[in-house]
């Protein structure tokens, strides 16, 4: 049947599907939404109709035609997944043209519940890319139950080039590290590139089910047609200087881009890659070489920020402005080094590095200088993320006068009161069991018992983002469940001066 999407209304405000007969609002729609079409528009009003599969939700509904778009924008959907990054990248084409990029896919199985939910019902599970931006669990962890799955597919799996082996310790995980006198500095210089160098750290029968990257590596090698490829400075497609994602370079003609701004990769005097170990730690330095992604989409731009630190913040920073040593707060030089890295990677959005622990740089902050910042981060876990000092520092280095804060954690809803009530009525029903239970009450028990042992959440968290390039809004999920309102938005337009603002 004939679609169209919802449109951005000029007047700013939300837009509802209405009932046919009493002209109520039955439920509220969002950018880009998807609508099922039935027939021609009728005085200024086209016919919908909602879920149109299913033999028990399908509906016929109304739309003001002046409500409706042709046009699709990109959507970015940064996942509640606990503790941990998912997101999704959804370009603006539609139909076989679309593509669906995953970046990280959180520690459990709330990235492959969603997928199936969002795409199971219109479309394959064949999608474009897999990123994993470095080897933490509560990065990589959700990957697992998509690669376990035989309906799911990708075409390529990205990787910053770390893998890490099925022995224990901390760099030996990574083949180790090896100092360089010369330099003065250690190096890891085992990088894996590709599939074939990747394959060759799992042979056949090697016992690897005590560890947590080892198997998510062999599920996904036992995944039909993924190619492996490593990203960063020095990997991907070469285009003026700089290095893209395959298929999101400026030659492929597409109104956005996803440029690889990290990780750097050394070389040695061999020519041979190497990637240089930051703060002396095994953790810093796996975290501290993220793939960093920086989507650009006509005037607006997204910075990926992985599990980046202070370390590899200033190292960053030192390289793209070209300098040997990091400057002091305050002086000219200083000044200059945040100048030169923000032609780089001054970014509109920015995915908040690590979770929003406080292991930032104010430099790195104000180089980005973003008009909003996303924190993924989740509950019942002791990193206290996000911090509330980092989120000082967040509102001091942001664009203009009231920058946006937004967090998965933040802007989810729990059912407290639903379980109080559960809790009680269970109580009850026990104490009653002295007379024995009726075959009712037996059964009510386990529903209820049931219910509480479901996930106590109400709404998730999930952040969206959506952009034709000219106008972007970052969305969430309104706490209390209401179809007809459902979303609370920011939206951000540039000024006749360029200056980026909250309308």
């Amino acid at each position: 049947m004939p679609h169209k999407f919802v449109g951005l209304r000029d007047d700013g405000k939300h837009t509802h599907l209405y009932d046919a007969v009493n002209g109520a609002k039955v439920r509220e729609v969002l950018w880009g939404d998807w609508l099922t079409i039935d027939g021609p528009p009728s005085q200024g009003w086209q016919k919908v109709i909602w879920s149109p599969n299913s033999p028990t939700n399908r509906r016929e509904l109304f739309i003001p035609e002046d409500h409706l778009s042709d046009d699709r924008p990109l959507e970015i959907i940064f996942l509640d997944v606990g503790q941990g990054d998912g997101a999704i990248l959804i370009t603006p084409e539609t139909d076989q043209d679309e593509r669906v990029m995953v970046i990280d896919a959180g520690i459990g199985d709330n990235m492959h519940r969603f997928l199936r939910k969002r795409f199971g019902g219109y479309r394959s599970l064949h999608f474009d890319a897999a990123v994993l931006t470095h080897p933490d669990e509560d990065h990589y962890g959700g990957f697992k139950p998509i690669f376990d799955d035989s309906g799911f597919r990708f075409k390529k799996l990205y990787h910053n080039g770390l893998i890490e082996r099925a022995v224990s310790g901390s760099f030996e995980k990574i083949g180790g590290k090896v100092r360089d006198d010369a330099a003065r500095r250690s190096y890891v210089t085992d990088i894996r590139s590709d599939r074939a160098s990747v394959d060759a750290l799992y042979p056949p029968g090697a016992p690897i089910d005590t560890y947590e990257f080892p198997p998510l590596m062999r599920s996904a090698l036992a995944m039909p047609g993924l190619d492996f490829e490593m990203l960063s400075t020095s990997h991907g497609v070469a285009d003026n200087g700089r290095r893209y994602v395959p298929g999101f370079a400026p030659a492929d003609a597409h109104p956005y881009q996803i440029e690889i701004l990290a990780p750097v990769c050394e070389f040695d005097a061999n020519g041979d890659t190497r990637l240089r170990v930051l703060g002396s730690s095994y953790g810093k330095t796996k975290n501290g070489h993220s793939v960093i992604l920086q989507l650009q989409y006509k005037d607006f731009s997204v910075l990926f920020g992985g599990d980046l630190n202070s370390h590899a913040e200033k190292y960053l920073l030192m390289h793209y402005a070209g300098i040997d040593d990091f400057p002091d707060t305050g002086t000219q030089d200083y000044e200059d080094m945040i100048e030169d890295a923000g032609a780089r990677w001054r970014s509109d959005i920015m995915k908040v590095c690590h979770h929003g622990a406080s292991d930032v740089t104010d430099a790195f902050l104000e180089t980005v200088n973003p008009a909003c910042f996303i924190i993924s981060s989740g509950d019942e876990e002791g990193h206290v993320h996000p911090r509330p000092d980092l989120l000082g520092r967040l509102g001091r280095f942001g664009r203009g006068k009231a920058p946006v804060l937004l967090s998965t954690e933040l802007q989810r809803s729990s059912r407290e009161r639903e379980d109080a009530k559960l809790i009680e009525r269970v109580n009850r029903t026990i104490a009653k069991t002295g007379n024995g239970l009726t075959a009712n009450q037996q059964a009510k028990l386990r529903e209820d018992i049931r219910s509480l042992a479901k996930v106590n959440v109400d709404v998730y968290g999930a952040i969206y983002l959506k952009s034709d390039g000219d106008r972007l809004i970052t969305a969430f999920k309104i706490e209390q469940p209401s179809l007809k309102k459902r979303w609370f938005w920011f939206e951000y337009k540039f000024d006749s001066r360029g200056r980026l603002s909250v309308v």
